[in-house]
């Protein structure tokens, strides 16, 4: 049942919502619409609408509440549009890690494979990193395009990464920041709303979503993950748009960098260095996986082979260097970094195999280096699994303030019993 006087949700009239939703019943459509509108607006102070956030919290939502709010917060601002006539048009998101360089190299790789990929992506977020951070660790780059920018270079050379407009989903700008301040994140509905909103308004016909799973992420247990790749899978379908999801693993940093610049040297040494290696086994294995995706999402056939193929032929890394053209960088920019020639170690005291890996102190220690330096950071040399010895290098540290970084050594738990790596990728929703 929707609330009396529809088009003028008030104070009244959003305390029905709440005890509604504290009672456990599911509002309408038309309630959410309103409760964005009010809120935007400021005729719903923040108070009651941090008190509904907490009332889905403990009660849930169902899907057509979930695809309600997502549909609100599209509306709440300006949105793109791609024609597709001229091709699909995809994306690529991932829901936050530790040294996940995947959109740094695959947005190029599956672009130079014939796919059309349209990313804005966002900062850093806590203990993870942003992917525009990394690209504006770059001289040169500019992230700040205008939508009608992004949708021109997306159709001129067929990939676009830049920063996420004001005009774009305000209204989930507004909602996150409240959830993040009152506790109430942790709410399957509006995880997948926020995350959602953003790929419609985007305009993509198709998305690929990466959901971590493990200490780092959003959604520790693998269970979790699942559940939320439901949501956004079911969710763009609802919208009319076809979404696989992808559940992998962050019980470890996904690459072996941590820190804005020297994630996009990572990325940018595994498409110049193609199949001669370069970077972690896990991460390129990701990259190509997600390539895959995404030039099925695009009808193309062939995507692992494809994909390997740009990463062996250059043709990936070329795509890149155009991208970043196109952005105002260069390849001189691009390949004039460089990383500290002396970087201090973090080593074992003892030997043993890697258990465990403390992700979150190590991306905020990655974080940290990076502020003051674009090109400080970690390399991880550790995995878990791997047997080390004493006095082995577990970490490198790079940049101006690597003499601050303390305690390292403890993100790395060492025990004296072999222990399997956990496994890259859980599961695929589609």
């Amino acid at each position: 049942m929707a609330v009396a006087n529809p088009g003028a949700m008030d104070e009244t009239a959003m305390r029905h919502c709440i005890e509604r939703k504290r009672d456990g019943h599911a509002l309408s459509a038309t309630d959410w619409d309103e409760i964005i509108d009010g809120f935007m607006e400021g005729r719903i102070d923040e108070a009651q609408t941090a008190a509904l956030f907490m009332a889905c919290v403990w009660r849930g939502m169902t899907f057509e509440e979930a695809h309600a709010l997502t549909d609100a917060m599209v509306r709440s601002g300006e949105t793109v549009s791609f024609d597709r006539s001229k091709g699909i048009v995809v994306d690529k998101h991932s829901s936050g890690g530790v040294g996940d360089i995947v959109s740094l190299a695959a947005v190029p790789l599956a672009a130079a494979c014939g796919a059309r990929v349209a990313k804005l992506s966002g900062r850093a977020l806590g203990h993870t990193g942003g992917t525009i951070d990394k690209l504006e660790a770059i001289p040169g780059f500019n992230a700040a395009l205008s939508l009608d920018a992004f949708v021109r270079q997306v159709e001129s050379i067929g990939c676009a990464i830049a920063a996420q407009t004001q005009a774009l989903v305000p209204a989930d700008k507004r909602i996150y920041n409240l959830r993040d301040r009152t506790g109430t994140v942790p709410a399957m509905g509006l995880i997948a709303a926020s995350i959602v909103s953003k790929k419609i308004a985007c305009g993509a016909h198709a998305i690929v979503f990466d959901v971590k799973t493990g200490p780092a992420s959003f959604t520790p247990q693998p269970e979790q993950a699942r559940e939320l790749a439901r949501w956004l899978v079911d969710i763009c379908k609802g919208f009319g748009r076809k979404a696989v999801a992808f559940v992998t693993d962050m019980h470890q940093p996904l690459g072996r960098t941590i820190g804005a610049g020297i994630e996009m040297v990572e990325a940018r040494d595994i498409l110049r260095s193609g199949a001669k290696g370069g970077s972690d086994d896990r991460a390129q294995a990701l990259i190509l996986k997600m390539v895959a995706a995404l030039l099925d999402a695009s009808e193309i056939s062939g995507g692992e082979e494809r994909a390997a193929q740009a990463l062996r032929d250059g043709t990936g890394y070329a795509k890149l260097v155009e991208m970043l053209e196109a952005q105002g960088a260069s390849r001189a920019a691009l390949e004039g970094m460089e990383l500290d020639a002396q970087p201090l170690a973090v080593k074992a005291s003892h030997v043993g195999f890697v258990h465990a890996i403390d992700v979150v102190n190590l991306g905020n220690a990655g974080r940290r280096l990076s502020q003051h330096d674009k090109l400080g950071g970690l390399f991880v040399n550790a995995r878990i699994g791997d047997r080390v010895e004493a006095g082995q290098p577990l970490a490198r540290v790079y940049g101006k303030d690597k003499e601050h970084v303390r305690n390292l050594e403890a993100s790395f738990k060492i025990g004296d019993k072999p222990v399997e790596p956990p496994p890259l990728i859980y599961d695929t929703v589609t």
